[in-house]
């Protein structure tokens, strides 16, 4: 306790003597909305002396308060109070295209969430990819914002880097590129209960700062977790952190043909930094065989982007061992599953539902144990999604989109038990290998991959 209170009494010493040099904008001026716009939605914004108060407001949706400028490279801070059954939140950097969705805003929300997840000061994609950075992944971070008070946020937008705080305490921590540049909006989120009706949401001390960022920005922030979005490239604190690209984006080097020393010549392809898996089911001479590491591995945190088209299946395995007795581009491991779960029948075969996206395939069904719910949050087919697979000394996690989906130690009993019940149980020592390689699946669907990245633990 004594610690936090040091670490947030240094932050705003710090902010307070370099921030005196800031040329610091006021976005609100006490006295009407010159400079904003409402969009979407119709709930109603008043005004007071200080604050700019959202009223939520039933059949009606998202509604965006937005200013008319646009802004880039920024650090922003304001304050906000919301009553405990509304949810909002702050857009940075976002777009409405009359032309697009009907001018539906889309791009980064910095959420403000009084609820018992507690996932203010979390990055979400409003309209877009969803979820950038959930809270769940911090929970010190959760403990940040007091509903029912005033609580400050301070947001940094420094090129494709963005981070917040709340109350002095670091919350989100992204590195995506998408959008360069857009508006800031007030959001008063929809509401579907009577119950809901009429809620309030305020910000006060809107203010922004666009130049001299270097004395804007606070030092203090790498404690917590970073996620990247960066396509096939590395931030440098992940460099420090020993991760590695495991696929270079543009070559077929470190990767071979499954059970092989090729890399096959039909069935796949590079283009545009996206590593394909070409659907072959119309004609399987283009059908190349799975594809796996040349290096294996043992403890290790394994992170991709994957993108499904409709219909698609597909599948990372890990702890595959080659045995020359079996075919070329085929091998067997645990399996994290990659399945268009509304449209492929695999979905309904198995067991509860232990053959959909992030399960473990045939042996443990997926689920949202990040909220303690079936929601995976996933995206559907055409938009990207980010797994990663954490593997240390047995223990194993699935994760997707930031959410943790399955949890299992590979040398209990329990694990032995399912693996006596599966299709796996004519494997020998299935997936007790200490090392093995990672293998992508070749189902003959077409499915994309990119961001191919491992650190060993």
């Amino acid at each position: 306790m004594i610690k936090n209170l040091v670490s947030i009494f240094l932050i705003v010493l710090f902010s307070s003597n370099s921030q005196a040099q800031v040329p610091w904008k006021s976005l609100y001026n006490g006295k009407n909305l010159a400079g904003w716009v409402k969009r979407n939605g119709n709930a109603e914004y008043k005004l007071t002396n200080d604050a700019i108060i959202g009223v939520s407001q039933l059949n009606t949706p998202n509604t965006f308060l937005c200013t008319e400028e646009t802004y880039g490279d920024f650090v922003l801070e304001l304050e906000v109070k919301v009553e405990p059954r509304l949810n909002s939140g702050i857009q940075i950097r976002s777009l409405s295209d009359p032309n697009d969705n009907n001018g539906r805003v889309r791009g980064y929300q910095i959420e403000i969430d009084p609820g018992n997840r507690a996932w203010s000061g979390g990055i979400y994609d409003e309209a877009r990819t969803g979820w950038l950075y959930p809270l769940s992944i911090n929970p010190k971070g959760q403990k940040a914002f007091k509903t029912g008070q005033w609580n400050k946020y301070h947001i940094e937008a420094i090129g494709p880097h963005l981070k917040t705080w709340i109350n002095g305490i670091p919350c989100a921590d992204v590195w995506d590129n998408q959008t360069a540049r857009g508006f800031i909006a007030l959001q008063v989120h929809q509401v579907k209960q009577k119950e809901q009706n009429g809620l309030t949401v305020q910000w006060r001390n809107i203010r922004i700062a666009t130049e001299n960022l270097k004395d804007a920005v606070w030092k203090e922030g790498d404690t917590i977790q970073e996620v990247s979005y960066l396509q096939n490239q590395l931030t440098e604190r992940e460099k420090k952190l020993g991760w590695k690209l495991l696929w270079d984006g543009k070559t077929t080097a470190g990767w071979k043909l499954a059970n092989a020393a090729n890399f096959p010549k039909d069935g796949w392809a590079i283009q545009d930094g996206v590593l394909k898996v070409l659907g072959s089911k119309k004609d399987s001479l283009r059908k190349g065989g799975d594809i796996e590491t040349v290096e294996e591995f043992g403890n290790f945190e394994l992170e991709l982007d994957f993108q499904l088209t409709t219909g698609g299946n597909s599948g990372v395995k890990y702890f595959v061992v080659d045995d020359p007795k079996k075919r070329p581009g085929t091998g067997a491991g645990p399996e994290f599953q990659i399945l268009d779960d509304k449209v492929h029948p695999d979905a309904k075969e198995g067991v509860n539902g232990n053959r959909t996206t992030a399960s473990l395939y045939d042996l443990i069904t997926s689920e949202n144990l990040s909220e303690g719910s079936t929601e995976k949050r996933m995206n559907p087919p055409g938009k990207w999604n980010k797994m990663r697979i954490v593997s240390k000394d047995g223990h194993v996690e699935h994760w997707l989109n930031n959410l943790k989906m399955v949890e299992y130690d590979r040398y209990s009993q329990i694990f032995r038990n399912l693996v006596a019940e599966s299709k796996y149980n004519t494997y020998p020592n299935f997936a007790q290998a200490a090392s093995g390689h990672i293998l992508f699946q070749d189902h003959g669907d077409e499915v994309h991959f990119r961001s191919i990245k491992i650190r060993e633990l």
